[in-house]
């Protein structure tokens, strides 16, 4: 199988702004995409089922499970979250880039079956500021925060499994940042030998 588009796993702890990220990303870069994830999780009230998630109820995510639907997926906070293997390497396929927003635990699921991933881990700029911005989320409670701010530290401590590492603490430079990352790894030789195969032929001959 010949893999175009390069895949990337993005990771942070929840409120480290890596959904705000991949979004900006997306306004800047085109020929990239993010995997929308099937989870278990209930609707917010904001978001629309096919777009940031598939909502699906716990026996159809486990059928999938058993059928070895997924590339990954986890268990987080009692509910599952799982990645399309087929929709990924497909799109990879076309010269697509791909995004995973996943935790760590995901990120090595996904580093076993496909090595070639690439790895980018998401911090904020403190354990102040990182609960501030879940309570400005007005999405859970003071107990779901609490249990949130626990979890970060085991979370963060998976940072050198990355191949890059990130601060988002200016989000326009942290944007900067990731930008210049994606952009990096297309113009590697290895990737642009093969985009521009007939070129390089032309101009060698």
């Amino acid at each position: 199988m010949t893999i175009l588009g390069n895949l990337y796993a993005i990771s942070a702890p929840s409120g480290g702004g890596k959904t705000s990220l991949v979004h900006g990303l997306l306004t800047r870069l085109d020929n990239i995409r993010v995997s929308i994830s099937h989870t278990t999780r209930p609707k917010r009230p904001n978001e629309v089922d096919g777009v940031d998630y598939y909502f699906t109820d716990k026996q159809t995510f486990e059928k999938m499970l058993a059928e070895n639907t997924f590339l990954e997926y986890a268990e987080v906070f009692g509910n599952y979250y799982g990645t399309s293997q087929a929709w990924v390497e497909e799109t990879l396929q076309q010269g697509i880039d791909v995004i995973l927003e996943i935790d760590w635990q995901g990120a090595a699921q996904v580093r076993q079956l496909l090595p070639q991933t690439i790895g980018i881990f998401i911090l904020p700029p403190s354990r102040t500021i990182l609960e501030q911005r879940l309570k400005q989320r007005a999405q859970d409670s003071q107990d779901v925060i609490n249990a949130r701010m626990s979890k970060a530290s085991a979370e963060m401590s998976h940072y050198g499994e990355y191949n890059y590492l990130l601060v988002n603490d200016d989000f326009d430079r942290a944007l900067w940042d990731l930008s210049a990352i994606i952009m990096a790894e297309r113009l590697r030789v290895g990737k642009q030998s093969t985009r521009y195969a007939s070129l390089l032929q032309d101009l060698i001959r």
